[in-house]
């Protein structure tokens, strides 16, 4: 009897240590969150395909919120509104036409960074700011949320982070607030409102020459 009782319980120890075995955390779980999915490793592409895109649009992941989604590589873009700076300058004042393409803050945001670092007091309608204390220097220097690759929006992420995120009632982002975008054209910078019941959720063109809020996002 005593044989028999170990050896039941030498198979049921087997069968669990089995079971731990092959247990693989970055397979979609249903029985976690999609958080949690995401924090266990479960590829972004392996868990929509279980959930759909929609359901991952406004959760706080990465250091922001979730706007934007590859469907190609499932990369994820998150944002989040940065108050701490108040409202900051745009810097120089040159001639530029930046990518307006939902991704391509990061390269505008450096190539903007570049063209601060020039005299631009010596070009037509230049203006040389003089300070560190710009937008894009502020965005490409910033350590958040346990972050350091935060750069400002083109003007089609910042319309996404308004539709996906914003009028969802998610997000942290300020509706008296007008952000500056990183699309450009020529002399002219693109800003966005997050007001609902106006203006807000449309990119349109300012100026150089006035002061807004940030809203910063990373790419990962």
């Amino acid at each position: 009897m005593k044989n028999i009782l170990f050896l039941l319980f030498v198979s049921i120890s087997f069968i669990g240590c089995e079971d731990d075995a092959q247990f693989d955390p970055t397979l979609f779980n249903t029985e976690l969150s999609i958080i949690e999915n995401l924090e266990n490793g479960v590829p972004v592409l392996d868990i929509t395909s279980q959930t759909g895109i929609d359901a991952l649009y406004g959760l706080e992941f990465g250091g922001g919120f979730i706007f934007h989604i590859d469907a190609i590589d499932g990369t994820l873009m998150v944002a989040r509104d940065y108050p701490a700076a108040g409202n900051v300058v745009w810097g120089d004042h040159f001639d530029l036409i930046t990518s307006s393409a939902i991704g391509d803050g990061l390269e505008n945001t450096q190539l903007l960074v570049n063209m601060n670092a020039e005299d631009n007091s010596l070009v037509a309608n230049g203006f040389e700011f003089g300070s560190d204390d710009y937008v894009f220097k502020i965005a490409l220097d910033l350590k958040h949320e346990g972050f350091d690759d935060w750069f400002i929006p083109s003007s089609a992420s910042m319309k996404a982070i308004f539709d996906n995120v914003h009028a969802k009632g998610m997000g942290n982002f300020n509706q008296t607030y007008i952000y500056w975008t990183s699309s450009k054209e020529g002399y002219y910078p693109y800003v966005m409102g997050f007001n609902l019941n106006s203006w807000g959720g449309e990119a349109f063109t300012g100026s150089c020459f006035d002061v807004n809020g940030i809203l910063v996002v990373r790419k990962f």
